[in-house]
Parts: C-alpha cells; sequence; structure tokens
C-alpha cells in the first residue's frame, strides 16, 4: 500500500504482483546474469520488490549478443532445472528478446521470426549513439509484418534530449514506449531523468520495466523515492503493463 501521509513514497511500493516485461536474468547470455546462481539471485531479490511475472529479454545484438531462439531457450531450461517446485509455483517465466535496429533484425523481421513479449509484441532497442538512419521505415516494417513495436527505454536516447518534439513523431508512427524504472532517478544521468518526468508528464509512456541486469539494479530500485505526482501517474503505467502483458 502506498504511504501518501508519510514524508516518502517508494516506488517498490507500486510493484506488488508486477509484471516485468524487461530484465537479462537468463544466466550466461547477454551482459546480465553471468551464470545460474546470479538468475537464482535476481530472482529471488526480484521476488522481494513484489515481482511475480518475468519476461527475461536478453539482448540480440549483431556481433555483440548473437542469441537465437536456441541459445535463449537452452539459457531458459536450464533456469526452470534449477529451480525447486515451490518457485516454480510462486511465479511464471515467458522468455522473450530485446531486438537491437540493426541488419540482423530487420532479416529476422522479413522472416517473421521474432521472440515476442506477448502476442504481437516486440521490444526493440537503438544504439545510444544515433538511431538508424532509415528508422521510420523499419518502425513502418514492422507494423506491416503485423507486429507491435515496443522502444526499450526512450529516454535513455541522448540524440533525442533537445528534440523533445520527434518522441510524439514515434509515437505518431506506432511506437510504444517502455521507460526504465531506474531512469526514474539519476542512475543513468540527469537529462536521461529529466527526460523521463517529461515523457510521464506528456502521457506518452505506455509500459515500465525493470531493465534489471544485476544486485545493484534491484538494490536501487528498492530504494528509489517518487513524489506524489509521479506515483500516480506510475500506478496508471503500471496497471497498464500488468493488464497488457499478464499471463495469469
Amino acid at each position: 500500500m502506498l504511504h501518501f501521509f508519510s514524508k516518502k513514497l517508494f516506488l517498490k511500493d507500486l510493484l506488488e504482483d508486477f509484471v516485468d516485461i524487461h530484465n537479462h536474468i537468463l544466466p550466461g547470455i547477454d551482459d546480465g546474469a553471468k551464470n545460474i546462481k546470479d538468475s537464482l539471485s535476481l530472482i529471488k531479490k526480484m521476488k522481494g520488490l513484489g515481482i511475480k511475472q518475468f519476461i527475461p529479454t536478453p539482448h540480440i545484438m549483431q556481433g555483440f549478443y548473437p542469441n537465437t531462439d536456441e541459445t535463449i531457450g537452452n539459457a531458459y531450461h536450464n533456469l526452470l532445472g534449477a529451480l525447486d517446485s515451490k518457485q516454480l509455483k510462486s511465479i511464471t517465466l515467458n522468455p522473450a528478446a530485446e531486438y537491437m535496429l540493426d541488419n540482423h533484425f530487420e532479416s529476422l523481421l522479413e522472416n517473421r521470426d521474432l521472440f515476442t513479449l506477448k502476442k504481437d509484441f516486440v521490444l526493440v532497442e537503438m544504439s545510444y549513439l544515433q538511431a538508424p538512419l532509415n528508422l521510420e521505415s523499419i518502425i513502418f516494417k514492422i507494423k506491416t509484418k503485423g507486429y507491435l513495436p515496443v522502444l526499450a527505454h526512450p529516454e535513455r536516447y541522448s540524440f533525442y534530449h533537445n528534440n523533445l518534439a520527434y518522441y510524439k513523431r514515434l509515437k505518431q508512427l506506432g511506437c510504444f514506449f517502455q521507460l526504465n524504472m531506474l531512469s526514474l532517478s539519476d542512475h543513468y544521468g540527469k537529462k536521461v531523468e529529466k527526460t523521463a518526468s517529461y515523457l510521464m508528464e506528456e502521457q506518452l509512456i505506455d509500459f515500465v520495466g525493470t531493465d534489471i541486469h544485476n544486485e545493484k539494479h534491484i538494490d536501487k530500485i528498492s530504494n528509489l523515492i517518487v513524489n506524489k505526482k509521479t506515483s500516480e501517474n506510475l500506478n496508471e503505467i503500471i496497471k497498464n503493463t500488468n493488464r497488457t502483458f499478464s499471463v495469469i
């Protein structure tokens, strides 16, 4: 329950039965959990935040993380095998992927061979250096192939920080926006925090995720304090995330 009459409002108070649509808890296949032990520890601590449904989203990134259905499936089954029956009954675990918008992604898209969050929602990201030159045509192609693009952490793309109007253009093109919880602090920098606030105030954010890679991220989320206005906006985004992606 939210402590509206206390001086501090903690983000974790909003997370009971949360569906986390963006995290890196599968073992050994990207820059998240290094092994099964790490995965189990992350799940335990995330459950402590109130998270009950997990959609792991390992990176698929040409030249860095060449993950496939097979590598993701193997990591998923290895993790399932390490969970005891009690743990398996208390959570749901349904893997997907976080796709870099690169040439490899376009090849997978052409063959409609994407690992979605749920139904036709596909989580995508861009380089932090610059957007693809053909970004708008890629978004159009994603849509024409029958997918719904969910842009991961739009607030973190610094090349849009001085061109905030372009976020509305991306929404008009059919992008859904997924906010990172830690962007509500200065974890990624003050400009990211400011942009996250702008996107929330403009009601441009559709979903929220943890983007957890390690225990430090969980500790920071656990201690993250938000003001009343932010908590009210975020509560609606969390509800929408849960409605859209829950499998229970």
